[in-house]
């Protein structure tokens, strides 16, 4: 049996949403949406981990990576942790790995 359908996906559409599922990566030497890396997709930062710094940084790229204000963004699992869950509110830009529903 193929399981090649049934990869596990980091992000799933939720109406016009977009839930990610993301690994972080702090303290990085740029910034960078790195794509995926087995059930997560890779981001970079530069700021540490530490009161916040990373978490605002994250959203500060997303909303310029998926083109829109940080308002629409939101951390909803994993605010302190390196592994987390994103909801991305009605994104106007997509990276080429992540597909329109």
């Amino acid at each position: 049996m193929d399981d090649s359908d049934h990869e596990q996906v980091p992000y799933r559409w939720s109406d016009k949403d977009l839930i990610l599922s993301i690994a972080v990566q702090p303290r990085a030497s740029g910034n960078a949406l790195v794509g995926i890396h087995g059930a997560f997709i890779k981001v970079r930062l530069t700021a540490p981990p530490v009161e916040g710094k990373a978490n605002q940084l994250l959203i500060k790229q997303l909303a310029k990576w998926f083109g829109v204000p940080t308002a629409r963004i939101e951390i909803a699992q994993g605010e302190t942790a390196k592994r987390k869950i994103v909801r991305i509110q009605h994104p106007q830009k997509l990276p080429a790995f992540i597909k329109k529903p």
